[in-house]
């Protein structure tokens, strides 16, 4: 298994090292088999789907968490070898575990499993807070203490205090 050292990252990075730590776990997080193969797939600008490869599993041999941030699918094929003679086995059937972190204000909204193939649906949805606001710019001589009555500095708000 290879490593990476992302400390060099640390010092040349400031207020990132939120990033660098996610990159970190990330790489951990993935098992070293590889097992089951996935895709992910931006689907739109802001929606994003994972689909794995779970052929075998049915709806009540799996399992989808999402706590904290961490995406977790969990496969459990219950045990069918009784009476059973195998010459040569090469399916497997083993359990799983895949995790995956997610991004800040990316919700997982739906799950479907169809012809061995589980896909989850996931979109980021930011909060109208956190999103790119235009600021109006006055010209005049107004000054840090302007009145109540003045326009307002932010354009959103401009239409906020119309409605109120």
């Amino acid at each position: 298994m290879r490593t990476i050292d992302l400390t060099p990252l640390y010092r040349t990075i400031v207020g990132f090292d939120r990033m660098a730590h996610l990159i970190e776990t990330g790489a951990r997080l993935d098992t070293a088999t590889g097992w089951p193969p996935y895709n992910i797939e931006q689907t739109g600008e802001d929606a994003y789907r994972i689909e794995l490869a779970v052929a075998g599993f049915g709806p009540e041999d799996l399992s989808i968490e999402l706590k904290e941030g961490l995406l977790t699918v969990t496969g459990k094929k219950a045990s069918s070898e009784e009476g059973r003679n195998f010459l040569h086995r090469g399916i497997a059937e083993r359990g799983f575990e895949r995790r995956y972190q997610l991004a800040d204000h990316v919700r997982v909204t739906g799950a479907n499993l169809e012809h061995g193939m589980l896909s989850l649906s996931l979109v980021r949805e930011v909060p109208e807070a956190l999103k790119p606001r235009k600021i109006a710019i006055q010209v005049g001589a107004a000054s840090a203490s302007s009145s109540a009555n003045d326009a307002p500095l932010i354009e959103g708000e401009a239409k906020a205090g119309k409605a109120a």
